[in-house]
């Protein structure tokens, strides 16, 4: 069975799955090649990356494969308001540099993200859509993108958001539901307010705009990729269920706890980098975020400077406990395999998903009615 629409013809794919990316190098170029290759959107997560270093990604992506691959930043953000207790957040996070056996932390700089310099690594890095969250890029930022032909997409939480995207110029929506792991894209009011499923936010975001909407959050194989498509959806976009391929460049005490995770086990946080995101609870999350932290975590990305060097620490030393464990609520549906096979798989549920409803509702036509 194959699926067409504007978005999949544009960019060329065989099937409607976009690789989230991911910031931090859960998404090595092996990884960016092997969804393009199968026939999927591979994306480099740039947002943490210097502008030589998004040009040596793509390159190795190019060398392992022609086919259309995207690259995703942050929008640009304003700098964090000076903290007036900085002591707090150092001596909150010490006992566990100290565990780990590192030196004492001390407050961050601010990191530089030089977003102009980044954009321009972007464009001159042969991909064929760029995407970003957090926000709306600048009004310049959009022309440059698109006097490329690059295919522009934005990242939104309620339908407000995918309005103002919309307007801004991008050529489709990503649709970030609740249950999906890693950052909010929140950029339009309080995070509270913007906890929307994904099965609500879609369909609501495609009766309201214009553009190809692509739906994140939650989808782990076939039938969640049919019910996205069935609420009005191009495509899908899927973060959790690629972090446990065996390219993706997390470690492997993140990936075992990604397949031993219950779809109750993560919880919003911004204990590792100052802003809410989704992970599997652990005992960092648990004993710094908490109502007693109040002031004790630096808003991002401070936080997230404070904490990197934990993080890799804790990386080389498999201790998951003090890893940022960033998944969605799916699970209990991860999978360990080689990328293109999970690209296949998805292909075949996918094709047996939408064949069931079919065939449901031919032998039983009066459950499509209303009465």
């Amino acid at each position: 069975m194959q699926f067409t629409n504007s978005l999949i013809e544009r960019l060329a794919l065989s099937h409607p799955v976009v690789q989230a990316p991911m910031a931090g190098g859960g998404d090595t170029p092996a990884l960016v090649a092997s969804v393009c290759a199968a026939g999927a959107l591979g994306f480099i997560g740039a947002a943490y990356l210097t502008p030589s270093q998004i040009g040596e990604a793509a390159s190795a992506v190019r060398a392992r494969t022609s086919r259309p691959f995207g690259i995703n930043l942050f929008a640009p953000l304003s700098l964090p308001e000076e903290v007036r207790e900085p002591h707090l957040a150092v001596g909150r996070v010490a006992p566990y540099y100290a565990e780990l056996g590192l030196p004492p932390p001390a407050f961050p700089s601010v990191p530089s993200l030089p977003f102009d310099e980044q954009l321009n690594a972007a464009l001159e890095s042969g991909a064929s859509a760029f995407s970003f969250t957090f926000g709306v890029l600048p009004d310049n930022a959009i022309a440059a993108i698109r006097a490329r032909g690059i295919f522009l997409m934005g990242t939104a939480t309620t339908v407000e958001e995918a309005l103002v995207l919309e307007k801004a110029g991008v050529d489709a929506v990503i649709a970030q539901g609740s249950e999906a792991g890693s950052h909010r894209g929140t950029f339009m009011g309080d995070f509270e307010r913007a906890m929307v499923g994904t099965m609500a936010l879609v369909p609501q975001v495609a009766d309201a705009v214009r553009v190809p909407v692509i739906a994140s959050g939650g989808i782990m194989d076939g039938r969640g990729i049919v019910a996205a498509l069935a609420l009005g959806a191009s495509a899908v976009q899927m973060g959790t269920a690629f972090l446990t391929c065996d390219e993706a460049g997390i470690p492997e005490a993140y990936k075992e706890r990604i397949l031993q995770a219950a779809e109750h086990e993560t919880r919003l946080t911004k204990a590792f980098s100052g802003r809410l995101a989704r992970g599997i609870v652990n005992r960092f999350m648990l004993e710094v975020d908490k109502p007693s932290a109040s002031g004790a975590i630096l808003p991002f990305p401070l936080q997230n400077a404070l904490t990197r060097p934990l993080r890799n620490a804790a990386a080389r030393q498999g201790r998951a406990e003090f890893l940022s464990l960033w998944a969605g609520q799916g699970t209990r549906m991860a999978r360990r395999q080689p990328a293109n096979q999970l690209i296949a798989m998805l292909a075949q549920e996918t094709e047996a998903a939408a064949g069931r409803l079919l065939a449901s509702h031919s032998a039983h036509p009066e459950r499509g009615r209303v009465v």
